[in-house]
Parts: C-alpha cells; sequence; structure tokens
C-alpha cells in the first residue's frame, strides 16, 4: 500500500496516513469517472487507469463512471475559452468503444460500469436547487480560470459554475469511500467530498495522480494534439513516445509504466535513447501485448535508425499549423508539391512513427520526420 500511495500520486486528501490506516483494515469502494467528450481515451487516462488498477489488484472495489451527462455540458476545468456543448447523440457515439479501451488495463471481471445519466437525469428541479444551495457563489467563481477569463472580457456561463455540483453528485449517487482522478480534477473531487459529507455524514478520500505535461508544465491531451491514444496502433504510439523530450521519460515511467522503481531509475541513468525505448515498449506492452511492443520496437529501429544507433538529422523550429509539404520543401528535404504527392501516395514518409496518408498534413506535433529511406528532419515547436 505504500507503493500504491506514492507512485505517481501528486495529493491525498484529507489525510495520507489516516486513508493507509483504512485500507489496512477492509476493502472499501472507489471511482474513477470520465467524460466522453471524444472517441478515445489517451495516455493522461492511462496514468488515472494504472492507479486504478493497482487498488484493484489489492483488492478494493473498482467502479468506472462515464459521465455521459455531465459531457453535455462541458467541464469547465483548465479550458480558457467555454467548451464547445455536446449532443447526448455525439456523448453516446464518443463512449461507443470506452469499455473495450478500459479493459485493456483493468480486469474484467472486477470491474463495474456506471453512467451518471442514471441519477441526474431524474433530478428534478427542486433536487439540483437544494444541490446548488449547499455552495456559495464566492466558492465556485473563485478558481483561477474563471478570473483568468473575466480580467479578459471572455465569458463564464452558469452551466460551467454548476457543472461541479453535478459532477460531485456523482460521488454520492455512488456512495465511494475514495474518488481517483487526474490533479487538474481536484476542485470537482473535493465538490463531490464536500456533497457527500453534507448530505450523508460520510468521509470520501480524494487521491489526484500526477499529469502528464511537457516541459513548459503544459498538460498534454488531445486538446494539444501531443498525445497518444489508446486506440493508435502500436507503432503510432511507440513513435509517439520516441518523440517526446528526455526530460519527459523519468515521469513516463513513473506514471505509465510499472517498471520497478530501480529498474527504470537504473535505465535513466544510462543512455537517453535507450531509457526511452524501454519506456515505449513497456507502455505499448501494457495497452496492446507484448508481441505488439516487440514488433512496434522492431518497426522503430529499422525505420529511424536501420538498427544501428541513432538517427543524424538536423533539428528545426517551427510554427504548429504549417503544412508539413511546405516545410519539407523549405528545408530541401523535397523538390516540390508533386514530389511530396508521389511519396505520400507511396507511403514514403514517417512522422512521429505514422505513415502520412493526407496531403494536407499539418504540423500538430514535435519528432522525428523521415523522407523515403535516407532522409530524415527533427521538428520543435515554437
Amino acid at each position: 500500500m505504500e507503493e500504491i500511495l506514492t507512485r505517481g500520486v501528486e495529493t491525498i486528501l484529507p489525510d495520507r496516513e489516516v486513508l493507509l490506516s483504512r485500507l489496512e483494515q477492509e476493502p472499501i469502494k472507489l471511482y474513477f469517472g470520465i467524460d466522453p467528450t471524444a472517441p478515445s481515451l489517451h495516455l493522461g487516462h492511462l496514468a488515472s487507469l494504472l492507479k486504478v488498477k493497482d487498488f484493484q489488484q489489492a483488492g478494493h472495489e473498482v467502479i468506472v463512471m462515464f459521465g455521459d451527462f455531465t459531457a453535455q455540458i462541458g467541464d469547465p476545468t483548465d479550458k480558457e475559452a467555454t467548451r464547445k456543448v455536446l449532443s447526448r447523440e455525439e456523448v453516446t457515439a464518443n463512449m461507443a468503444d470506452y469499455e473495450n479501451q478500459i479493459l485493456k488495463v483493468l480486469d474484467p471481471t472486477k470491474t463495474t460500469f456506471r453512467r451518471n445519466s442514471e441519477w441526474l437525469d431524474r433530478l428534478s428541479p427542486q433536487d439540483f436547487l437544494e444541490l446548488a444551495g449547499k455552495f456559495t457563489e464566492r466558492e465556485l467563481t473563485e478558481r483561477d480560470m474563471f478570473v483568468e477569463r473575466k480580467k479578459q472580457g471572455k465569458p463564464v456561463y452558469v452551466s460551467e459554475l454548476l457543472y461541479p455540483i453535478l459532477q460531485g453528485y456523482d460521488s454520492v449517487a455512488l456512495d465511494v469511500d475514495l474518488e481517483i482522478g487526474g490533479n487538474d480534477q481536484l476542485f470537482n473531487m473535493l465538490v463531490g467530498r464536500d456533497l457527500l459529507k453534507k448530505i450523508k455524514n460520510k468521509e470520501k478520500f480524494v487521491l489526484t495522480t500526477k499529469l502528464l505535461v511537457d516541459p513548459t508544465g503544459k498538460k498534454m491531451g488531445k486538446t494539444e494534439g501531443n498525445m497518444a491514444t489508446l486506440v493508435d496502433g502500436p507503432r503510432e504510439i511507440f513513435g509517439q513516445i520516441m518523440s517526446w523530450p528526455d526530460t519527459l521519460t523519468p515521469l513516463g515511467f513513473e506514471i505509465l509504466t510499472r517498471i520497478p522503481t530501480g529498474i527504470y531509475r537504473e535505465a535513466l541513468a544510462g543512455h537517453p535513447k535507450e531509457a526511452k525505448l524501454l519506456l515505449a515498449k513497456e507502455v505499448v506492452k501494457i495497452i496492446k501485448g507484448e508481441a505488439a511492443a516487440e514488433q512496434a520496437h522492431q518497426d522503430f529501429e529499422n525505420t529511424f535508425a536501420g538498427g544501428k544507433g541513432e538517427v543524424a538529422a538536423k533539428e528545426i523550429e517551427v510554427e504548429a499549423g504549417g503544412s508539413l509539404g511546405q516545410v519539407l520543401i523549405d528545408q530541401q528535404l523535397i523538390k516540390s508539391k508533386a514530389e511530396f504527392r508521389r511519396l505520400v501516395e507511396q507511403g514514403g514518409i514517417d512522422y512521429t512513427g505514422q505513415i502520412v496518408t493526407e496531403l494536407k498534413q499539418l504540423i500538430d506535433r514535435p519528432g522525428l520526420i523521415r523522407v523515403g529511406k535516407h532522409r530524415f528532419i527533427k521538428i520543435k515547436i515554437k
């Protein structure tokens, strides 16, 4: 339990030692919630799912809850602008494959799936007003993102202010002992803790996991376009991780694998590329299986290094959103748009481990680009 409560963990509230004592006494019920705002989960979700799996393997009851009701509103957390409102049909389509993706990590015989529309659809206006009456306007509006939006003259909608209350009610409906989520969800999770205490006089523990962030501290994810998803192919996941800066490798080992700490620290003490290869291989193994991880490793070596060590590649800085074809022309890796078209049609351009198939491919992530068999360039995003 010491390992479970420390590895990849950012915060435990109200008290780590109290939770440890509780876990040693009896099994608890915990949940992890996901709003289906996209059709695929990404490696950021994997970090939390691995933590949930730790508890599952220790004998605790696990619920994975899909926020099919709350996803229609949109979680405002960390957002500088209002989220796009989704229809019930869009949300349902998004989560169609969620169980399959999650059961790549969790035990299918010990995982319960729920949807928060089960209880939120049944809330009457009076019920909701009673819930909202348990919080003050100040408690809901003083979040940093709302303060910043107001400074910039951007709107903050009432639905965004009320979102945490609806998400918080999930804890009451599920009657859980613990909620697990990324550290960016701390505010919402604490609202759930407050509601459970006020309505049922029950204590709920909150455990937040560390976020996968880039070297600037910005969260990586689907919105930023720099995060591999659980439905990507083994080769694409492997290549995406290999495109990460070396400074991200230690955190990747900690939160995206269960390689023993001593072993991955030994790897980090060696060559950076070898450490990152181990990380990429282990992540692919967790999601796709050992055979797929071995093949992805071999494909990467054959593609980018011919099996003979590092690629000697010029590194350039480019603006995100630019045309990949134009960048290759500007850098004299190809002569014309016609050559770019021919190479794309032949599958001859590889962008961070993924074959380019679109002539309108944009620069949306940093990493290594292969043109043909022997031309390479490494791009950084300004």
